[in-house]
């Protein structure tokens, strides 16, 4: 087995492509020791104590080092345990864990959109599922959709693209420039 290793917009970020299946649906991410523990992959790379976030996307994994950390040391470890992993076949998630089940984003919302906004939002929706998502995932991170209120939609960056420094630009001039286009009732995209 092979893992392919790409940097991301994120310097601080990874991506590895094990060549396989991650996650059947959906992404997971965990930002601290004590939510990855629902996943011993996740769990073990913390356990290098020099990992802060941890993504796991339909065919990657992307970790991010801790500042001042150097990927130099870290990147050689990372490949193992992911190797170890993924050769033993071992399960992503622990059983018993609310973990194992893979959240699909857009059932990850903050606060209720408005009913009568139910055709916008539906579009919105589609826009970041078709052409935001998946441009998000090839450089290592996600995107939820946390709600639309008001012309403003909340989204939340996870992954490579949480903490990037070009993060903000991507809100901005990528995908606020896109839902305006298609959605007129959008006035401002922000990280929620």
């Amino acid at each position: 087995m092979f893992i392919e290793t790409e940097a991301t917009p994120n310097p601080a970020t990874l991506k590895f492509l094990p060549g396989q299946e991650v996650m059947y649906a959906g992404t997971r991410e965990f930002t601290s020791p004590e939510a990855a523990e629902a996943s011993p992959l996740a769990q073990a790379l913390f356990d290098l104590g020099e990992v802060t976030g941890v993504l796991f996307g339909r065919d990657f994994v992307s970790v991010t080092a801790a500042p001042g950390v150097s990927w130099a040391a870290l990147k050689p470890q990372v490949v193992a345990m992911l190797l170890d992993h993924f050769v033993s076949g071992a399960p992503l998630f622990a059983q018993g864990t609310a973990g194992a089940i893979s959240v699909a984003p857009e059932d990850d919302t903050d606060f209720g959109d408005d009913p009568a906004d139910a055709e916008i939002v539906a579009q919105i929706r589609d826009l970041i599922e078709t052409r935001v998502r998946p441009a998000v995932a090839n450089d290592g991170g996600d995107i939820v959709y946390r709600g639309f209120r008001e012309g403003v939609v909340y989204l939340s960056m996870q992954g490579a693209c949480s903490g990037c420094p070009s993060s903000a630009a991507t809100l901005k001039n990528g995908i606020e420039s896109l839902l305006k286009h298609y959605v007129p009732e959008v006035s401002e995209v922000r990280a929620a």
